[in-house]
């Protein structure tokens, strides 16, 4: 197995000495800045299998560098968790908004974090079987634009596959609707947000019951694991 990268943004240097230590005794291999510029460049040079990114750090700030990570297309699916202090309810879904995979407050476990850091890769690793997508019971045959759930054939129109294949390739992750317009949606410039809760009901009605999308109130949509049981 290759060794897992990590990219530790942290200006606290006990701070980002003990995370460092925790995961490389956990065998991965950690780049690690104070800097979000140096942060930018780093991601930029080598993807890393994961960032670990502090809100208040020098220069650019956490949040601006999680933005601007999504926006870049070598780093748009790097799994991100914020490690910060700010712990109110707002920061948190201002994160999760801005593309955060995951939000650990200070003061934090080091095994709570290196647990998180293992399910976020779960999710942000959909199982790809020659050309098709397989997550839970739902799996999407790229190659003859076919969807089943639990073997049984899905119908769904052309903007409501895009929109499962892009669920699809994200398990678990919290889409804004402004990404999924960005993302399904050529032309997005043109396009009202609630056009997205409009086939997001339509995707669920084709899916069935249980329900594998779930609300995130404020921040998005995320195909759920525990839907798909």
């Amino acid at each position: 197995m290759a060794e897992r990268r990590l990219l530790l943004v942290e200006d606290d240097a006990a701070l980002a000495e003990l995370v460092r230590f925790h995961f490389e005794r956990d065998g991965w291999s950690v780049e690690q800045t104070g800097d979000g510029e140096e942060a930018l460049v780093l991601a930029a040079e080598a993807r890393p299998d994961l960032v670990v990114l502090d809100w208040m750090i020098e220069g650019v700030s956490g949040i601006e560098v999680c933005r601007r990570l999504r926006r870049r297309e070598a780093t748009r699916d790097v799994p991100i968790i914020m490690l910060t202090a700010r712990g109110q309810e707002e920061d948190r879904i201002r994160g999760l908004e801005t593309g955060a995979d995951d939000y650990l407050t200070k003061p934090f476990s080091p095994k709570e974090l290196l647990a998180r850091a293992a399910a976020v890769l779960r999710r942000a690793q959909p199982s790809l079987v020659g050309d098709r997508l397989v997550h839970g019971g739902l799996e999407m045959d790229l190659g003859a634009h076919r969807v089943r759930r639990d073997g049984q054939a899905v119908h769904l129109g052309p903007t409501e596959y895009r929109l499962l294949r892009h669920f699809l390739e994200r398990p678990g992750r919290v889409l804004s609707r402004q990404q999924l317009l960005e993302a399904v949606w050529p032309h997005s410039e043109d396009i009202e947000l609630r056009t997205v809760d409009v086939h997001i009901r339509r995707l669920r009605l084709a899916l069935g019951e249980p329900d594998p999308i779930r609300t995130v109130r404020s921040a998005g949509y995320s195909l759920d694991a525990e839907g798909l049981a």
